[in-house]
């Protein structure tokens, strides 16, 4: 049975001029997407040695008769129906990019190819385990909002089998006033058309994901794709991102696992149909939670980072794939935050200066949320800061995958309101809203 004796973790922090929305969004395990699947070769010589078990696959299955190829695709196609869209279609690109072109495999029939299609892809429960970690930015499509109100699309972390980390994404309205409505998920789960593309990081590809068909942003799941990312893709920061004519895309850093290392990877669409992800170079790009400011600063692009997993580093660069130039700018000074204190989200531009939701981690690796206001001109210059945590790990929250855990990847502001979407015990998402005002005057 879970207990506090401390009052301050028994309550949400800041009272009655923070307010918790009703709304969490927690993992589906039927939300699943087809991604591919190879088999592991057999490490030990074999009578077949010398041919790949892929090959030894496709071998059995165009052996099959008419009839048992018939059986066996009635069984996939069943077994499939009403969980995907285009099915066949995905099945058929899955056969092409398994299949050498040049092989006599491509004389197949149509029943041939589906069924090896279906061979080398699988389901995959993208958010069985955990769905959190969110930013939120304004929709690209604000057209039939009600007045006071705006449309917002949301980025989550989902984890699955494996603890292997995806990128999925939901989309909603704020206001009026303080009312926050998620449209709930889309039945089906797009499988991206993937395509290589140079890369930010010397000899180092890119991926450019086509998702075409979805209907709405929810069907969108990015799962790993490359070698570097294939143990997950975390803690994606969005930001609406101006350049200096005017001219609007969505940039979000995240961190691609790859094992044995981690690095920075950068997002880039314009549309929520087509995404970019390339990997950035430099001296501080292997780490976590870099995010970027949402334009130029004095003609260079700028970044928050915990570079040295203490402190919150501002970094800059004229090249917006090469990060070599930054400094610590804040270190912890409160209780809450002498073990770490870091940037969640990419800076949010409000009339007094750079609005940063920070995170710090306390006694019993207890993560919090506060915030800081840097120099509009020179944020190296931090204005003031809160001595309080905003939101805090609490009896009803502090349980989950990983406790006494309250995080976010980044917050929006509409008029003179913070909303803040966060995350509970690394397990599930909530909101809370908060008037800019109070937040500046409780900061010292």
């Amino acid at each position: 049975m879970t207990t506090c004796d401390d009052p301050r973790t028994s309550q949400p922090s800041g009272g009655d001029q923070i307010r918790h929305s009703q709304i969490t969004l927690r993992p589906e395990t039927w939300r699943v997407a087809i991604r591919p699947f190879v088999p592991a070769d057999n490490p030990f010589p074999t009578a077949s040695f010398g041919r790949s078990r892929v090959e030894r696959v496709i071998e059995r299955i165009l052996g099959l008769n008419e009839a048992e190829q018939n059986d066996a695709l009635k069984r996939v196609r069943a077994s499939l129906a009403g969980r995907h869209r285009d099915m066949e279609a995905v099945l058929e690109r899955r056969f092409h990019e398994i299949c050498d072109p040049a092989s006599d495999v491509h004389s197949a029939t149509l029943e041939q190819r589906l069924l090896i299609g279906a061979y080398f892809t699988e389901e995959y429960s993208f958010e069985a385990v955990a769905l959190f970690n969110p930013s939120m930015v304004p929709h690209p499509d604000q057209s039939g909002v009600p007045d006071g109100s705006v449309r917002f699309v949301l980025s989550l972390r989902a984890v699955g089998e494996g603890h292997v980390s995806s990128i999925t994404f939901r989309t909603g309205l704020f206001g009026p006033g303080d009312e926050i409505q998620v449209e709930p998920p889309s039945e089906f789960a797009i499988s991206p058309y993937i395509e290589l593309t140079p890369g930010g990081a010397p000899d180092d590809p890119g991926v450019r994901l086509f998702c075409r068909d979805h209907e709405d942003l929810s069907a969108v799941v990015i799962f790993p794709v490359t070698y570097r990312q294939r143990h997950g893709l975390e803690d994606l920061r969005l930001t609406r991102f101006t350049e200096d004519d005017g001219t609007t895309t969505y940039l979000g850093t995240y961190t691609a696992v790859g094992g044995e290392s981690i690095r920075q990877e950068l997002l880039r669409t314009s549309d929520f149909i087509t995404f970019e992800l390339t990997a950035l170079s430099g001296r501080y790009a292997a780490t976590k939670g870099m995010a970027l400011f949402p334009r130029r600063i004095d003609g260079n692009y700028a970044m928050l980072g915990r570079q040295d997993h203490e402190n919150i580093w501002l970094l800059r660069s004229n090249q917006i794939y090469n990060w070599d130039s930054g400094i610590a700018i804040i270190e912890p000074r409160w209780p809450w935050e002498f073990v770490q204190l870091g940037n969640c989200g990419s800076p949010v531009e409000i009339d007094e200066g750079w609005l940063v939701i920070t995170h710090g981690v306390g006694a019993v690796r207890n993560y919090c949320l506060g915030a800081c206001l840097l120099d509009k001109n020179n944020p190296a210059k931090l204005l003031a800061r809160t001595a309080e945590p905003l939101i805090v790990p609490t009896c009803m929250t502090r349980d989950g995958y990983v406790p006494n855990v309250a995080y976010s990847c980044g917050s929006m502001v509409h008029g003179r309101t913070l909303v803040l979407p966060y995350a509970v015990a690394d397990s599930l998402t909530t909101f809370a809203t908060v008037s800019i005002d109070w937040l500046l005057s409780v900061m010292e």
